[in-house]
């Protein structure tokens, strides 16, 4: 039983909750519809509102005569621990606790008037009130308007229709448990709660009937065919009420009082007495409460799966606009790196193949640099006029004697120049490759899309970042580069001074008449040349495709996952310092 009161206690905490989270709309029943309520119907001046403050133990609604009650009074009852002091909160005054339940009474009239003005108009928009207290079991009721026949002065004609299609929108829904209070001193085939209850509820598995002002019959009649189900049958017992009376209420007789007047009514008197166990205004509470109990005992496993689904609703909603910011200048920090750390790790799922982009940058390596090298104009720089320009030069006045030294160092230093460019045109691409996945990361980060400022802030670091990246790349690929102009491999041409070269013109024919073609030598040596220089270009090409990518991913791409970001901590720890 404690257990299935705490649980009481928890539905109506959600439905407290669905109701500041504005959840009474979609498809389907919503979380608020399922939860199940207790709707106290009747005509005007049946005694709804004293069947409700005798429920709860205390006087607090507004009372009157004609139309009082002119909007939905939501009243959420909360059981607490014996000893505790009895108190009221409003939904639409939050965090104030009212002891005063003349204040409370005071709050509704006025909170009444804010929204209908000070006519006899009625408003759907319900007020939220929930009470705590250790005198009341875990319920919500819902007090509507009173149902009636004419327009009185003030009113609109279409009043009548209006808190009929008022009602009928809360006790139409399946979930509802319908209260329905009809006064004992009218005929009980004329009750405006009786007639809508059987027409939303045929079966009559959700009306409670409640026969109040018992003690106003004439004398010579009472309602026992009526509470004993002979007049009107319904498949929950019928109650008794006595409330307190207008002499009572001016004499200020506080509830608990008027609760044990009630029960020394029914215990004594010769229509009721048979009844009495089964009468009163507590004995109607604990009624409601355990048909409760019975409803969500049946109905746990549905609402604790759209409880479920709500929460992870909720949490995607406050995923996507964004949960609450702390003010202390620590919590703030926090939240930043966290986000940081949040579009760092999207970065690196760019990067390391989680998500797409970092193919990107292998295809620098094994396409564009690949078609960068092929392109270098060798065959110009190592053509038989160049070699031989530049062979001449490099020995001055003194021809070489055996082989041109110099002017393999120049062709081949020359040579290695060109690769310069396709080792910048590498850096470049990577680099710009980086910088589409930064923007990309912080677009696809949920965390940073409330805070376009810090995107923009983070985006900028990146950047910066990315830029020394760059030139430390740069500057890392231009010096493989010079490594290889800067010390030759010595062995390469050993072995091509002791290959023994062809002659393509065949021996020399001691019969033929004349010297033998110097023009023709002098070609197929710096042919020779040439093709020397080629072959050693093309070893430091192989070299340079494998160590420049190499020297890129270590400088860029490596240190971006690494650090991308550490100068703005730095900057961001020095601001909170």
């Amino acid at each position: 039983m404690a257990t299935m009161t705490s649980l009481i206690g928890l539905i109506n905490k959600i439905q407290r909750a669905c109701t500041v989270l504005g959840d009474h709309g979609g498809e389907g029943l919503s979380l608020w519809e399922a939860l199940p309520s207790v709707a106290v119907v009747g005509g005007q001046s049946s005694g709804k509102s004293s069947v409700l403050e005798s429920v709860v133990g205390r006087d607090f609604l507004p009372r009157g005569s004609g139309i009082v009650t002119r909007r939905p009074l939501v009243l959420q009852l909360h059981k607490t621990e014996e000893g505790t002091h009895e108190y009221a909160e409003f939904l639409h005054i939050p965090r104030r606790r009212f002891t005063d339940f003349a204040a409370v009474r005071k709050e509704i009239a006025d909170e009444t008037d804010r929204i209908t003005g000070k006519t006899k108009q009625i408003s759907n928009i319900p007020i939220h009130l929930s009470i705590y207290s250790p005198n009341v079991v875990n319920l919500t009721l819902i007090d509507l308007p009173g149902l009636t026949k004419v327009a009185v002065e003030g009113q609109q004609e279409s009043i009548v229709q209006d808190i009929e299609n008022m009602v009928r929108s809360y006790v139409e829904k399946p979930n509802c448990i319908i209260l329905a209070i009809s006064p004992a001193n009218q005929d009980i085939a004329t009750s405006d709660a009786i007639k809508i209850a059987r027409e939303v509820d045929p079966s009559g598995e959700r009306t409670f009937g409640v026969v109040t002002k018992l003690d106003l019959m004439d004398k010579g009649t009472n309602a026992v065919d009526v509470l004993e189900g002979r007049q009107y049958r319904l498949q929950h017992p019928w109650v008794g009420i006595v409330n307190r009376s207008q002499a009572d209420i001016n004499r200020n007789v506080d509830m608990i009082a008027a609760r044990r007047k009630e029960r020394e009514y029914f215990e004594t008197s010769p229509e009721y007495g048979h009844l009495a166990h089964k009468m009163g205004s507590e004995y109607l509470a604990k009624l409601l409460s355990q048909h409760l109990e019975q409803v969500i005992r049946q109905k746990i496993p549905s609402i604790i799966a759209l409880i479920n689904k709500t929460i992870d609703e909720l949490n995607a909603e406050l995923d996507r606009i964004g949960r609450p910011i702390a003010v202390d200048s620590g919590a703030q920090l926090y939240t930043i790196l966290e986000m940081c750390r949040a579009f760092d790790k999207v970065f690196r799922e760019h990067l390391d193949g989680g998500r797409p982009g970092g193919d990107r940058i292998y295809g620098v390596f094994d396409h564009q640099l690949p078609a960068a090298l092929k392109k270098l104009p060798f065959d110009r720089h190592l053509s038989l006029k160049n070699v031989q320009r530049v062979v001449t030069e490099a020995d001055g006045y003194q021809p070489h004697l055996i082989a041109p030294e110099q002017g393999y160092r120049r062709l081949i230093e020359g040579s290695i120049g060109y690769f310069k460019g396709p080792a910048e045109a590498s850096v470049d691409a990577v680099h710009f490759v980086l910088k589409e996945l930064v923007r990309k990361s912080i677009s696809e980060t949920e965390e940073l899309k409330r805070f376009p400022t810090l995107s923009n802030d983070i985006a900028t670091a990146a950047n910066e970042a990315l830029e020394k990246f760059r030139e430390e790349s740069r500057k890392t690929v231009l010096r493989l580069v010079d490594m290889e102009s800067s010390y030759l491999t010595v062995e390469f041409f050993r072995k091509i001074h002791f290959e023994p070269e062809k002659n393509p013109n065949g021996p020399p024919n001691p019969n033929r008449n004349g010297p033998p073609n110097m023009d023709s030598y002098t070609d197929n040596h710096l042919r020779k040349i040439g093709s020397n220089v080629n072959s050693y270009i093309g070893m430091v090409c192989d070299t340079l495709k494998n160590t420049i990518p190499k020297a890129v991913v270590h400088c860029q791409v490596r240190e971006a996952k690494r650090s991308l970001l550490n100068h703005f901590y730095v900057h961001v720890g020095r601001k909170e310092v």
